[in-house]
């Protein structure tokens, strides 16, 4: 058998995706690599077909316990041989695991980091051939990489136990530059091909919305999506809390997940969301990794994340069957505070110095900017994402909320002057300066306590900017701080400092212009276009009524084996199932995602409801 005929076979693909071939080829030939693939991309395919094609055992070092149980399963639906070891296990399904592996009848093992430096488990890696590690989510291994996890340096030393080295293969959907660095010296890759296929997920669109209310926009956001399956993150448990409530109050069909929930809720809801008897997953950043759902169509972030990498694996959770999916993130600029917050109260690594949390403290604020210019930006967000990292683009993507959006130019120089002679005046009575928030307040003409306490309202800039709204007053500030006319200090208590640029506002006559929607879609007009095929393609649609059929069927089908509907099949190769309609097993094999071993399991029952559907 070569990697074609596996391809087809047992995966239903009649050809590779980008990158695949080439680091298949290398694995094959006993080459390490680095990949480096968007998330739906096909990364696991890399290392599953050399797992059937070499003559020992792979082993694929995963970091969570749902990742592992939906790929065995998914594996296991497509005829291969495969099993999963880790805390999930009792004892005696732990030594029934060992026994059939040891057996031989297993090709591919699912193994947690930490289970690695076990001695039953180097033992049994001494007695067996170990063809090849893979690596999953290696980012895991970086310190510098958002989800550093220390069991991930447990693998080099599983490695350097054996009595031979195995190839061995790192794989990954966010990575800088200096992350795969830092993976290819922490793994101590061996002259690998390292291949990254590029970033951008075409399917996706990206949006950032400034509501008023995100209680009242989510609403709207969900309302025009009633039939789709979702994930909504927040940036703390207590606002997951309150999220998932207002939702199940306004009956939709709601869930929640964080680290503060007991396992046995955790995992039910997980369940619940996967197995699509809960369409809506509310959760903190402590649900998604390795979650391997393809059906979920929208990506919503109540809250700002971290830094760049979070957001993009996070929001990379939607579209992953290659469907039009939407990515929207609410901004308000108390999300900066609330990162801020969770980025200094971290919980300390113990594995790192005093001066190498300095220094990784140091990086997560910078990439916290990184993130607040991605909220900020008038720009292509598309590219904005790329241009992270390290991917060029053309500078309009045509989906995105900024592509789609016209603008027109604001001339703010009357507000700019005031908010600089605002600042100029509070710099000569109070050195020590003051925070944005407190401009803004002083602007307004608020008479709140430190307002008053401070007798800023005795300046004569003083609510010089009472008739404008204070999330308007705020975009301004931060605009200029973009512009450079104006700069916020560093350290535990920021403050808003003029520069130099001021000047040219206040006493030179420069004129200082924003972009500006022109108009702000509604965000049902928005998803509709963000799907709407380019004008020189006109694929056939699948028909609905047939689409829907299938999915019924699929349901059935997944409850029977009691997996996760996609783990059947995928929602695109349900559609493509609609627009082929196949009549005999030779043309269901045509229909991309099918192959051999679930085309002989649900064939026929696939091809009599489209019969039945054509005959009515």
């Amino acid at each position: 058998m070569d990697k074609q005929t596996v391809l087809k076979q047992y995966f239903g693909h009649a050809v590779f995706r980008a990158g695949q071939e080439a680091l298949i080829d290398a694995l094959l030939s006993g080459r390490d690599v680095l990949g480096v693939m968007p998330t739906g991309a096909g990364k696991s395919v890399c290392y599953q077909i050399p797992a059937l094609l070499l003559p020992g055992i792979t082993l694929v070092v995963s970091p969570l316990i749902s990742l592992m149980k939906d790929q065995v399963a998914s594996l296991v639906q497509a005829g291969v041989a495969a099993a999963f070891i880790n805390s999930s296990l009792t004892a005696a399904q732990y030594r029934e695991a060992f026994r059939r592996a040891e057996a031989g009848q297993y090709k591919i093992i699912y193994i947690a980091p930490e289970r690695l430096a076990t001695a039953d488990f180097l033992r049994f890696a001494e007695q067996h051939r170990i063809s090849l590690v893979a690596v999953d989510e290696a980012h895991c291994v970086s310190q510098w990489g958002q989800d550093f996890r220390p069991s991930y340096l447990k693998i080099l030393d599983f490695i350097r136990h054996l009595s031979y080295r195995p190839t061995v293969g790192a794989f990954t959907a966010t990575a800088t530059n200096e992350v795969k660095t830092d993976i290819i010296h922490i793994l101590k890759l061996h002259n690998p091909l390292s291949l990254t296929t590029g970033f951008d997920r075409a399917n996706l669109y990206f949006e950032v919305a400034k509501p008023k209310s995100k209680p009242v926009y989510l609403r709207e956001l969900l309302a025009q999506r009633k039939k789709k399956s979702g994930i909504i993150y927040c940036a703390t448990r207590a606002a997951v809390e309150r999220v998932c409530e207002e939702l199940r109050e306004r009956g939709i069909s709601a869930t929640r997940y964080h680290a503060g929930l007991e396992d046995e809720e955790r995992h039910k809801n997980q369940d619940d969301f996967v197995y699509d008897r809960r369409r809506v997953m509310v959760a903190t950043n402590a649900f998604g990794m390795g979650i391997d759902k393809s059906n979920v169509s929208f990506v919503i972030h109540y809250n700002m994340p971290k830094n760049l990498e979070s957001y993009y694996q996070e929001a990379g959770r939607a579209g992953r069957d290659g469907e039009p999916a939407d990515c929207i993130l609410l901004f308000s600029n108390g999300d900066i505070q609330t990162a801020k917050f969770l980025i200094q109260n971290a919980e300390e690594n113990g594995e790192l110095s005093a001066d190498e949390r300095e220094a990784v403290l140091r990086r997560d604020m910078e990439r916290l900017e990184q993130m607040i210019g991605y909220c900020k930006t008038g720009s292509c967000l598309r590219e904005y994402i790329l241009a992270y990292f390290g991917e060029a683009h053309s500078g309009y993507c045509g989906n995105c909320g900024s592509c789609k959006s016209e603008y027109v130019q604001e001339d703010i120089t009357q507000e700019a002057q005031m908010i600089l002679s605002c600042v100029s005046r509070v710099e000569k009575k109070y050195t020590y300066g003051l925070g944005v928030t407190l401009y803004v307040r002083m602007l307004h003409g608020s008479k709140e306590q430190r307002v008053t306490q401070l007798n800023l309202d005795k300046l004569p800039t003083y609510g010089v900017m009472r008739h404008i709204d204070r999330r308007k007053i705020r975009e301004y500030i931060d605009f200029l701080v973009t512009e450079g006319y104006l700069l916020v200090t560093e350290g535990e208590f920021p403050v808003l400092r003029q520069t130099e640029k001021a000047r040219t506002v206040l006493f030179e006559g420069e004129t200082v212009t924003i972009p500006v929607k022109k108009q702000l879609a509604a965000p049902e007009a928005q998803m509709h276009r963000a799907h709407k095929t380019p004008d020189h393609e006109s694929p056939e649609l699948p028909d609905d009524d047939l689409l829907s059929a299938l999915k019924a069927l699929r349901t059935r089908l997944a409850q029977e084996a009691a997996v996760p509907s996609y783990i059947i099949f995928s929602n695109a190769a349900l559609a493509d199932m609609a627009a082929k309609r196949p009549r005999t097993i030779t043309e269901f094999l045509d229909v991309s995602g099918v192959g051999e071993v679930k085309a002989e399991k649900y064939g026929n029952a696939f091809l009599k409801a489209i019969a039945d559907y054509i005959s009515r």
